[in-house]
């Protein structure tokens, strides 16, 4: 498809739009050896020889980014062996080259990203990118502050250090056996550990029985069913390549957000 020469080099990285037209009036752009002055000319990325000072332009490949709410019962994974039913169900065919970016086990609920970028992909799941990921979790008994702060400091489990960011008490509720209650936390992460939340509360004597991802960086699945999806806006893929962008706008969004009711931990 033909398409303005700026904007094909914009899109392609060469340069703003604003440059590539100086680009364009000043004779350094090609098209299939032809010198290209005219602002406005257009031309085809995909079957045409385009060049800028006698190299060659190759546009992009456009790149898709889904959110998924995941329900419990789900593998996040593209196929497995033992045939048991992947996030890849719920999603519609056209969207079968995707692939999940790091990991929500089977019994775990909540945001997920898919995507074909494999760039974003690293910096969303390689600890050296220090995103934050907050989880809604539900544990059985009431953890204490000193067994919050040490989980925050971190233990060693099976000779790997697990540890979170931080966690602040939301609601503590009685179960229907009134000798286990339940609390409920948010925690935060940012290394992302396999299953660390949950290890690293059994290891502490409260069991996890509900954990729900609902944010990582800038990016909510508030508001979306489980197991739907929707893509996502150039702004929050673009938040999500900026730690610093995305750590603005989620600093933002709890500014909005309603108050939460505190337990107090004893």
């Amino acid at each position: 498809m033909k398409q303005r020469l700026q904007k094909i080099l914009s899109h392609a990285g060469v340069a703003s739009r604003r440059a590539a037209e100086q680009m364009i009036l000043e004779g350094r752009v090609q098209v299939d050896g032809e010198v290209v002055k005219l602002l406005g000319s257009l031309a085809d990325p995909d079957t045409q020889d385009i060049r800028v000072d006698d190299a060659r332009v190759r546009a992009r490949p456009v790149r898709r980014y889904l959110l998924l709410n995941k329900p419990s019962g789900y593998v996040t994974t593209r196929s497995d062996p033992s045939k048991r039913r992947t996030v890849m169900e719920l999603l519609p065919m056209a969207y079968q080259n995707l692939f999940p970016v790091g990991r929500l086990d089977m019994a775990s609920t909540g945001l997920l990203v898919l995507t074909d970028d494999g760039a974003l992909a690293e910096r969303l799941t390689h600890p050296k990118f220090g995103i934050e990921k907050t989880y809604l979790v539900t544990v059985l008994g009431r953890p204490s502050r000193a067994v919050l702060d040490r989980a925050a400091r971190g233990i060693t489990v099976d000779g790997e250090k697990l540890a979170i960011e931080g966690a602040r008490v939301l609601t503590a509720r009685q179960s229907r056996d009134a000798a286990k209650p339940r609390t409920r936390i948010r925690v935060t992460l940012r290394q992302g550990r396999n299953r660390e939340i949950r290890r690293l509360f059994r290891v502490l004597g409260h069991p996890v029985v509900e954990l729900h991802r609902e944010r990582i960086g800038a990016l909510s699945v508030s508001g979306l069913p489980l197991g739907a999806f929707r893509r996502l806006s150039p702004r929050e893929v673009a938040a999500l390549h900026s730690r610093e962008a995305g750590a603005r706008e989620a600093r933002a969004r709890e500014g909005r957000a309603p108050r939460e009711r505190r337990t107090r931990v004893k």
